[in-house]
């Protein structure tokens, strides 16, 4: 048997395996394959009928990867015939030296736009026009956790596409959404207009958003914050690194959390080490809380500071 039928065999018994659970649980984007055979390092998510595969070979220093274009469209084929994929959209990824995630990265100007289903609510994804689609898929449990947190109030930090905002939203929340790219604050808008849904959407670098609200007194009862791992967006006057600074921006959310509902952040920094003690409440490790059932290790790391009980 070839590695290409065996990653076909893998890949449609995982498939099976989540079928249940994916439908229990409303969910029709999932992955199903998490670079489980070393010679075959990509992973495939099904978007309902399409797949995206993203490549993790990586580039030697002719920035070439290893078995060229053939190997990938025998992989792609594979993975397209053994979950009945009507498309398959190919993403290849690039080794960075100074940040895990590379979200923000345009592909094309157009891209396959379209919308999919998770939990009861209705996303906006575009499968080929950035690196990512614009749906985080490790994240659906903890979007579901936030919503479920006590209070009226939500603040959605760092919100890209706003799929927290919708979750929250729709569980009765009063929403602020602030992120700096108007892009992805459009694309916030238009999950909440899916969705029936409204909210208040800021384009603000977080940092000076922050500020002006603690002067200005404003408090949220449930805080979510999933910055990026870096950034030295020319739009900033700073450069970021969660490692680095989680600390300070932990304290500044402190100061805008009304002390009801919790506050949560996440970040996808593997190897990230929470440096941070709170001001008041506790803080407890989500991580694998948050983990779903159909990534195999853990995606990113999510913690909950809460009030004492």
């Amino acid at each position: 048997m070839s590695k290409f039928e065996m990653f076909a065999n893998r890949v449609a018994k995982t498939a099976r395996h989540l079928a249940k659970w994916a439908k229990r649980e409303r969910v029709t984007c999932y992955r199903v394959y998490d670079r489980d055979i070393p010679e075959l390092p990509v992973t495939v998510d099904r978007y309902e009928d399409a797949i995206v595969l993203n490549d993790y070979r990586y580039q030697d220093a002719q920035g070439e990867r290893g078995g060229g274009d053939d190997w990938l469209h025998q992989v792609r084929d594979a993975a397209a015939e053994a979950l009945g994929a009507s498309e398959a959209f190919v993403k290849q990824r690039e080794r960075l030296t100074h940040r895990d995630g590379q979200q923000y990265e345009k592909l094309d100007d157009a891209g396959d736009l379209r919308t999919v289903h998770e939990g009861g609510h209705a996303f906006r994804v575009n499968l080929s026009g950035y690196v990512d689609t614009g749906l985080f898929l490790d994240h659906r449990i903890t979007r579901a956790k936030v919503a479920a947190e006590s209070g009226a109030t939500m603040l959605n930090l760092f919100a890209y596409t706003g799929s927290f905002s919708v979750y929250a939203a729709a569980a009765g929340k009063q929403t602020t959404t602030v992120d700096l790219s108007n892009t992805y604050l459009d694309w916030a808008r238009e999950n909440l207009a899916l969705n029936k849904l409204g909210g208040e959407v800021i384009h603000a670098d977080v940092r000076e958003f922050l500020a002006d609200a603690r002067r200005a007194g404003r408090t949220w009862d449930v805080i979510i914050c999933d910055p990026p791992t870096f950034s030295n967006s020319k739009r900033m006057d700073y450069v970021w690194d969660v490692q680095r600074d989680h600390g300070a921006l932990l304290d500044d959310l402190m100061e805008v959390w009304s002390g009801s509902g919790a506050v949560w952040f996440s970040t996808n920094k593997k190897k990230f080490v929470l440096d941070w003690s709170p001001q008041r409440g506790e803080v407890t490790d989500q991580t694998r809380a948050t983990t779903p059932p159909d990534f195999r290790s853990t995606p990113h790391h999510a913690f909950r500071i809460a009030g004492r009980r």
